[in-house]
């Protein structure tokens, strides 16, 4: 190649490499377009948590609830957010100009929408516990597979420094031979569902779309919105509510995953006659080789154990480690090791946890979730466990190869019944 050749293709290589720069970078720099599936509640915090991020514009809204979605759209629209409104979040997920989903609706309602979000080639943020029986869990975590989708579930401590340092801690060893994890949920706050009558479902309603797969029942207040998560139908109480935060971190302390045994005892003994279902007062005990994790909820009540309303202690020989959203600390035994002071939270953990799927869907790299569809089926898969340990009333062998429990009463339990012409997902 003579010299005026050489400096021909060196500039052409040259140009090449400086365009396909600029489209990476230009590519790199389009906005991620978010649509959100169950606009109260938690899921308008997580959307205000991601909008915080300028890589992300939110262009949809869905909602079966006609008052609550205007409400929401035009709250936006005050901050200059112009949004598409969907009371059918199959049309958002077909007709909308988004790249990425939250969903947030009740718990009955995960599997279906997640499933039908990868398929149709959407990134997917969706809210803990990811399903309401153990057989959804494991059909989502298959359906993410198989579309190598990114799939971050809302369990934001995972990516908050100070749950990271307490974990490192218990793994040092400095507890000494760990017999006991607690995990615990007390909520005063939660009182008491006054008995309401059936009634119309109120105006703007879909009643019947936010049953979905359901059981069909007669439209009754206490259902609906926030107190969903009191009835078996939608939810699992507070088992699943809060379980899935402070156990996922009780597993991860100890490095496990599926127990040899559980048990559980509990009812309605704060509120007897209210009209929620699932026990306001429950114990759940999950047997290991060597150690063993209790759970422990209650409403009406803050004073939990350590003078915490909720967290995860791990008792050790040496001493115990107590954390919780605020913070961890180290309590001895007298004599054997140094006490640990109180190690604050210094992060939002919201925050962050949506920086990093933002990350992931740049990256297109799901392997960077802090929180992804595996991690979220595991810790709902067991606390599911011991929701049905409770329904059951009986002791429950786990047949981890199986993947069901040695009690055929028990194994009727491990997927959600479907109704109103719906079906399982194929995936």
């Amino acid at each position: 190649m003579n010299r005026k050749d050489f400096i021909r293709t060196t500039g052409i290589l040259a140009a090449s490499s400086f365009l396909h720069q600029a489209h990476a970078v230009n590519f790199s720099e389009q906005p991620i377009r978010v649509g959100l599936i169950g606009v109260n509640g938690m899921g308008w915090s997580d959307l205000n948590a991601l909008l915080k991020n300028r890589h992300v514009v939110c262009t949809a809204l869905c909602d079966v609830d006609e008052n609550i979605l205007k409400k929401r759209a035009a709250e936006l629209r005050e901050r200059k957010i112009s949004v598409e409104t969907f009371v059918d979040y199959k049309k958002m997920l077909r007709g909308a100009a988004i790249d990425a989903v939250i969903i947030a609706t009740p718990d009955h309602w995960h599997c279906l929408q997640m499933v039908d979000a990868v398929n149709a080639g959407k990134h997917v943020y969706v809210e803990k516990p990811i399903g309401n029986s153990i057989q959804e869990c494991q059909l989502m975590v298959q359906a993410a597979k198989k579309k190598n989708a990114i799939v971050q579930v809302g369990q934001w401590q995972r990516s908050q420094q100070h749950f990271k340092d307490a974990i490192d801690f218990v793994h040092s060893g400095k507890l000494g031979k760990i017999r006991l994890v607690k995990a615990w949920s007390y909520q005063g706050w939660k009182s008491s569902i006054p008995v309401k009558p059936d009634e119309p479902s109120p105006a703007g309603v879909h009643y019947m779309d936010w049953l979905g797969p359901a059981e069909k029942r007669p439209f009754n207040l206490n259902r609906f919105h926030f107190n969903f998560r009191w009835f078996w139908d939608y939810a699992g109480g507070l088992m699943t509510d809060w379980g899935v935060h402070m156990l996922d971190y009780a597993l991860l302390g100890m490095k496990v995953s599926d127990p040899k045994s559980i048990m559980a005892s509990g009812g309605k003994f704060a509120f007897p006659d209210d009209a929620g279902e699932t026990p306001d007062t429950m114990t759940a005990v999950y047997e290991f080789d060597d150690f063993n994790i209790q759970w422990e909820h209650a409403k009406g009540i803050d004073l939990g154990p350590y003078h915490r309303n909720h967290g995860v202690a791990f008792i050790g020989n040496n001493g115990t480690l107590v954390l919780n959203r605020a913070g961890w600390e180290v309590i001895p035994e007298k004599g054997r090791m140094e006490a640990v002071a109180l190690q604050p939270s210094l992060d939002n953990g919201l925050e962050k946890h949506m920086e990093n799927f933002v990350d992931a869907i740049q990256k297109k790299n799901p392997q960077l979730l802090n929180a992804p569809i595996e991690v979220g089926a595991h810790i709902a898969i067991f606390s599911q466990m011991g929701n049905i340990a409770f329904r059951t009333g009986e002791k429950l062998y786990w047949n981890k190869e199986k993947q069901h429990f040695k009690n055929k009463t028990a194994d009727k339990l491990l997927a959600s019944v479907y109704h109103n012409g719906y079906r399982y997902p194929v995936i």
